[in-house]
């Protein structure tokens, strides 16, 4: 089987975590994850970077030091990991949903540019929905496959609107909009280190925000809402989110191997699309203008997408589907949906990814590529 996306752990991470072993420092204390923050900071350029154990923990926790709670709305694209809608869920709030763009599969700017102007209104420094006169306590924007949408346009649309940005960049450690990295637009951004991500701890995640404040509040609820080292008196409702120091020097070795990483995807990437390109109805995400995307998963679409799953998965080239919308999860099927042509429900139709782990040799691309014609033209 030529593996979908798997870790390529090629660096210190031995290293790094018999250390952690041979000292005993293995939980939540520990000098690693330290250094994991300080370096993804470092290469993200975010002023502050507080890990945690996933990225739906990031999330949360964002939505928490917001002030997001029951009876708040926060907007969130259709097309997405549930784990985005099950942190608003977390807090109370209840998801509004967008479509998104048919050709980028970001959010859609110009729906919501309309959706603001026509169906809410700012009281008390706040933006409401008109109907109901409940707050929009957040947007959050999701970065598809490491792309990204017009973030100008995004910041622009919300400041006039007074809605917070909360970035879903769990996909887009090494995506850039115009040389700023993904994640450091809104009050507060993400990352993810699943085992399928550009890089991985097994499990993790990380919070950016610019703001000192929050990012000392980020720290304190992530870590239980402990306020004395020694005695164990916790001043408000916290959360056991905090990644651990084993886990945090996987990362490490991980983060020093991140630009080769990168440079491996977007060959995959251009290998890609110069091979597929005209290949039976296939066509690819539109990568927006202004968008230097770090490449995770090469996905396409096709009309064929059910019969191609099925025989290249059965030729032993490992391939999925992509995400059923929001709106037709049973939990979520409710939600008040801003669409104009259910464009989420059409990609999710046709989109396929295919494999794209960073260890795949040039060889095993060929063989994918192959097979992919096998299927059009045998």
């Amino acid at each position: 089987m030529i593996p979908l996306s798997i870790p390529h752990l090629a660096g210190n991470e031995w290293t790094y975590v018999k250390e952690c072993l041979d000292t005993g420092w293995v939980s939540t204390a520990g000098a690693y994850v330290g250094k994991f923050e300080t370096a993804i900071a470092d290469y993200t350029d975010s002023r502050f970077a507080i890990s945690c154990m996933n990225g739906t923990a990031g999330l949360h926790t964002a939505m928490n030091l917001l002030g997001i709670g029951a009876g708040d709305y926060v907007l969130a694209p259709n097309l997405t990991f549930v784990a985005t809608l099950n942190a608003i869920a977390y807090t109370k709030a209840d998801p509004l949903l967008l479509d998104i763009d048919v050709d980028s599969w970001q959010l859609d700017l110009d729906l919501l540019e309309s959706f603001l102007a026509e169906r809410t209104e700012k009281r008390d420094g706040a933006c409401h929905l008109s109907a109901d006169g409940r707050r929009i306590g957040a947007i959050m924007p999701v970065h598809v496959l490491g792309n990204m949408c017009d973030m100008d346009r995004l910041l622009a649309v919300c400041g006039e609107h007074n809605l917070p940005i909360i970035e879903d960049s769990t996909e887009a450690l090494g995506s850039t909009w115009k040389g700023r990295h993904a994640g450091t637009f809104g009050v507060f951004g993400t990352s993810s280190f699943n085992g399928n991500k550009i890089i991985t701890t097994g499990g993790g995640g990380m919070i950016f925000t610019q703001d000192e404040t929050l990012a000392t509040r980020a720290k304190h609820l992530t870590t239980t809402a402990k306020t004395d080292p020694l005695d164990y008196f916790h001043d408000e409702v916290g959360y056991n989110y905090r990644l651990v120091n084993v886990l945090a020097a996987i990362g490490l070795a991980q983060m020093e191997q991140l630009p080769g990483l990168i440079e491996r995807k977007k060959k995959m990437d251009a290998f890609y699309r110069e091979q597929l390109k005209g290949v039976g109805d296939i066509t690819f995400q539109r990568v927006t203008d202004g968008v230097d995307p770090n490449c995770w998963l090469f996905t396409f679409r096709t009309d064929r997408m059910r019969e191609l799953l099925t025989y290249l998965n059965d030729c032993g080239v490992q391939s999925r589907p992509f995400w059923t919308p929001m709106n037709q999860l049973p939990m979520y099927a409710g939600l008040t949906y801003v669409t104009e042509n259910h464009q989420a429900k059409k990609v999710h139709e046709t989109a396929i990814s295919i494999p794209s782990s960073s260890g795949l040799t040039d060889q095993q691309l060929q063989e994918v590529v192959d097979t992919i014609n096998e299927f059009y033209n045998g």
